[in-house]
């Protein structure tokens, strides 16, 4: 299961965890996914899907079927 939001596409990125001596290992900042069930009212459908919680934002402020429209122009992906 790959930790990969299905709407905005965001993923794991790396860096540097840096002690008080200044010391660098590396480390990953994972995204803050949820999966969650979204009832899209214009099809009568319900939807799970795995998004980040700024997705969940940005559903809650266009609208699910918006913001479902928006991402299968801009990746292709069929959902609705």
């Amino acid at each position: 299961m790959s930790r990969i939001c299905e709407l905005t596409g965001k993923r794991p990125i790396s860096g540097n965890n840096v002690s008080k001596s200044n010391n660098k290992t590396k480390r990953r900042f994972l995204p803050n996914l949820q999966t969650k069930k979204f009832y899209i009212p214009e099809t009568g459908k319900w939807i799970r899907l795995k998004v980040s919680t700024s997705a969940m934002r940005t559903i809650d402020k266009k609208g699910i079927y918006q913001f479902l429209k928006e991402v299968e122009k801009k990746q292709g992906k069929k959902f609705l």
